[in-house]
């Protein structure tokens, strides 16, 4: 699917994905700045990637790892550091959140920062919750 905000663009076709850009942003990520490239491509080969771009070029992505039956965990949501602060950030989670593939799913995601963006989507903590160290 395309979704078009004025000159923004999200895609969600995984061929679309410029992986110099994808590889550039995780690399000034918090989570994701010493992942190798080999595992940043199998994470994009094995989920549904959503791109967002300025015209051509690509400045924000996030991915979905699902079973298409009852969970889709969101990953790796991020905006090129100068497009921050304009909304694209609220309108890529929004798309997903939005996504019919979807709906009725449980969906989590794991953050340190930014609770309060999750929140308005309908994400809260819980003490169900357990992972591994990420």
């Amino acid at each position: 699917m395309i979704y078009v905000k004025d000159n923004y663009r999200i895609s969600d076709d995984r061929e679309d994905v410029q992986f110099d850009k994808v590889e550039s942003l995780l690399r000034s990520s918090y989570w994701a700045s010493e992942r190798s490239v080999e595992t940043i491509k199998v994470s994009i080969s094995n989920s549904v990637c959503f791109s967002l771009f300025a015209d051509k070029t690509q400045i924000g992505f996030a991915r979905v790892v699902t079973d298409f039956a009852s969970v889709a965990y969101i990953a790796d949501l991020i905006i090129q550091e100068d497009y921050r602060s304009q909304g694209l950030g609220k309108w890529l989670i929004e798309t997903i959140v939005s996504d019919p593939r979807w709906e009725a799913k449980f969906k989590f995601l794991v953050t340190d920062d930014a609770h309060g963006l999750y929140e308005k989507y309908g994400f809260s903590g819980s003490s169900k919750l357990m992972s591994t160290k990420v």
